[in-house]
């Protein structure tokens, strides 16, 4: 349960964090942080917390991540339900508060997106379902390659957080205007339910896109990184002595 319970406040942190800088600060009048301020934002959201909370439940944050882990054999089935539930609903909490927050402005609007993902009219770059649903694969792919790698044994121990968080920022540089970034059902989620019904009906992109992106990473990285198998001596007789 505590670790459930960590993947729930960690979720909670990236949606409040990550949306909210996109929802309060990205356009504020001429002193916006902007794209990169948002990238920003969220890679520190999963800096931040991997650091708070990676010894307690390894700091998914991510359905993707989750299941991309189970499939590159890190993380066992049973667990992948449990921590799901806990990452949607620690990001449909942040969601709330943060229409609690952003509607105590005279000049909000949820018309204006909510930092919800979607594609075709709904993509902030006027990107087709095709386009969002290739960047949002092989963007999870990597993501789930880095996350493998950084947390390899063999890889530079204490690390993995920085790694990982820049390669979420790298993401959001390249793909907000795309698709406003998903590559986590939970943060699709936590905002679109309250976006409208344009973000519910687009919100199966981004289930799909992220967990099979998850998916390819594993198996990709498993390839890359799995070292063959070296056959057994043959024991050692009086004939092959002599």
């Amino acid at each position: 349960m505590k670790a459930y319970g960590a993947e729930f406040f960690g979720t909670f942190w990236l949606v409040l964090g990550g949306c909210g800088s996109a929802v309060i600060s990205a356009g504020f009048p001429e002193v916006g942080i902007g794209l990169l301020g948002v990238s920003l934002a969220f890679g520190l959201t999963v800096l931040t917390m991997a650091y708070a909370i990676g010894h307690i439940s390894g700091c998914h944050l991510n359905p993707a991540v989750t299941i991309g882990l189970w499939a590159g054999g890190r993380f066992p089935a049973k667990d992948i339900a449990p921590y799901i539930i806990a990452q949607v609903l620690g990001g449909i909490a942040a969601g709330a508060i943060l229409l609690l927050i952003a509607s105590g402005s005279a000049g909000f609007d949820l018309s204006g997106g909510f930092a919800a993902n979607g594609y075709g009219a709904h993509s902030p770059g006027g990107y087709s379902l095709v386009s969002v649903l290739v960047a949002e694969v092989v963007m999870t792919m990597m993501f789930l390659i880095v996350i493998l790698g950084a947390t390899d044994s063999r890889a530079p121990q204490g690390f993995a957080p920085i790694a990982i968080g820049l390669c979420l920022t790298l993401i959001h540089l390249i793909t907000i205007p795309v698709s406003n970034t998903s590559v986590n059902p939970a943060r699709s989620t936590g905002v679109g339910v309250f976006a409208g019904a344009w973000a519910v009906q687009q919100l199966w992109v981004f289930w799909l896109a992220p967990i099979v992106g998850g998916i390819i990473g594993a198996v990709v990285y498993r390839g890359l990184a799995e070292q063959p198998k070296q056959k057994p001596a043959a024991p050692l007789t009086a004939e092959s002595a002599i």
